[in-house]
């Protein structure tokens, strides 16, 4: 089947839906959790539909730091296992899964005077113990380099901006970095639906139970009840509007933007030791679009869960005085050209304390109703989790599926080397499929881009709406694209996402 989702995809599969068609699982969330789940059931011959009351990747999913961890914090807290685990995910993302999301991010800890030679000496083992957990893992080094010391002048190649007065060289290690984790989702939950996964977005959840659940388009308003083998919660933050018993804590996480130049167009991750802070880091990281990330805080988030949380003063003033101290020139809020904030779904233990310091392992859990809910965990190991709860799933439920085959299974575009002769930002957003992307093309001048200096095309807005599931012009400038984290350049592609979603209505 092909994995082409689109708005004719969606009516179809919910008149199915509505008509009946027998489904053994029904996925609520379009985040990473539900989108693995989805390709983790479907690609096992099971019968699935994934719907999301919003976008793929609307919630937390779009607003991590887009790193794909090794675990080499939970191994200096003493767990093993999750660090293990972080680790062998990554390396399956980067040589098996998604090769063209993925890439080796080198990671920069200047040595500047402020640091002490036991602190030097700690992150020194720190980055030993990474390069340990990669080879155990089974990850080459040709895929993720070793870590070394590298001159002062190195650092000052890699990270023009830092501090310079008395710098005694840096500390080099690497992690994974993905192009997107919004374009990480995408490419999940599309290759569920080439294994057949119905994959609905703007369709609402109410009034689940282990075996069935009412859905509403939010386009139509219509409403209708859908019966299903098991019906598995992967909501994140709001896993308890779904199933009320269930006690989360969020922990929100910021991030600052900023134009690359700013950093003097860094090709390191400046990494930079919280003060005070024994394995805390704050990290300015080189993305795409010629910008640069600064991230990250991890703050209580009690209350009400909104649908996009907002960065407080504190947390922007937190994060550039701690760059700050690695920086030769400061920067201010004026340098900040975009921000964003997510909650982390982190499980409420009952314990007192810092949610820095809260377990990012996930829980599979049967409520009393028979909803399946999987909560808690990390970015890093969606497919793990994706698979412990499906094995959950059919073990509960008794459905007849085969086992996992996710740990060998390419995402589209990433099953053959990268093309050549088109442009380098495309191929890094869509791998194999770049070629694809402009075949597909129906509009004129598709390799331009969609405004002057953002090198997104106008074949990549098409193709959000083509193949992507685009229905809104949130979901192109937003999720597929990521224009929309700097509001200045959101207001430069709205016209052109309006004019491509006018031709499919």
């Amino acid at each position: 089947m092909s994995g082409a989702l689109n708005a004719a995809r969606r009516t179809a599969e919910l008149t199915a839906l509505a008509e009946g068609d027998p489904i053994d699982v029904v996925v609520i969330g379009g985040g990473i959790t539900g989108a693995g789940i989805a390709l983790d059931a479907a690609s096992r011959g099971l019968r699935v539909a994934l719907v999301e009351k919003h976008d793929l990747a609307f919630g937390t999913s779009r607003w991590s730091s887009k790193l794909v961890h090794g675990g080499l914090r939970y191994l200096a807290t003493g767990n093993v296992g999750i660090a293990r685990r972080s680790a062998v995910e990554r390396g399956i993302l980067m040589t098996r899964n998604a090769p063209h999301l993925v890439h080796a991010m080198p990671q920069l800890v200047p040595l500047l005077p402020s640091m002490g030679r036991a602190q030097r000496a700690l992150i020194r083992a720190g980055f030993l113990a990474g390069d340990g957990l990669r080879a155990l893992a089974g990850t080459p080094s040709s895929t993720l380099p070793r870590s070394r010391r590298v001159s002062a002048q190195r650092v000052m190649q890699m990270a023009p901006t830092v501090r310079r007065d008395r710098l005694d060289g840096g500390l080099l290690a690497y992690d994974g970095q993905l192009i997107d984790d919004a374009r990480l989702v995408t490419a999940v939950a599309r290759t569920a639906a080439h294994y057949g996964a119905r994959i609905l977005t703007y369709v609402a959840a109410s009034q689940a139970s282990g075996t069935s659940v009412r859905l509403t388009d939010r386009r139509t308003g219509e409403s209708f009840d859908v019966s299903a083998g098991a019906v598995v919660n992967a909501t994140g933050v709001w896993a308890g509007e779904i199933d009320g018993s269930l006690r989360l804590r969020p922990s929100r996480g910021t991030h600052l933007v900023f134009d690359a130049a700013t950093f003097g167009n860094p090709i390191a991750a400046l990494t930079i030791p919280i003060p005070g802070e024994l394995n805390r880091f704050v990290f300015a990281m080189p993305e795409q679009l010629g910008r640069v990330y600064l991230g990250l805080t991890d703050e209580d988030a009690p209350g009400p869960v909104p649908d996009e949380p907002e960065p407080s003063a504190a947390e922007v003033s937190f994060l550039l005085d701690t760059v700050n101290t690695a920086l030769g020139t400061a920067l201010g809020s004026q340098d900040v050209i975009g921000a964003y904030a997510g909650l982390r779904p982190l499980i409420d233990t009952g314990v007192e304390g810092r949610t820095a310091d809260l377990s990012r392992d996930h829980a599979v859990i049967e409520a009393e109703s028979g909803i399946i809910s999987v909560v808690g965990g990390k970015l890093t190991e969606y497919r793990y989790m994706a698979e412990d709860v499906v094995d959950r799933a059919v073990a509960l439920r008794r459905l007849h599926a085969g086992p996992c085959r996710t740990r060998n299974l390419p995402l589209l575009g990433g099953r053959t080397g990268p093309p050549s002769g088109l442009p380098a930002s495309l191929v890094a957003r869509f791998g194999a499929e770049a070629p694809h992307v402009v075949s597909a093309a129906a509009c004129e001048r598709p390799l331009e881009p969609v405004a002057e200096g953002i090198d997104v095309t106008r074949a990549e807005f098409e193709y959000a709406v083509t193949h992507e599931g685009a229905l809104e012009v949130g979901d192109i400038v937003d999720r597929r694209t990521r224009i929309g984290l700097v509001p200045r350049d959101r207001e430069r592609v709205v016209a052109v996402a309006e004019e491509f979603l006018a031709l499919r209505r």
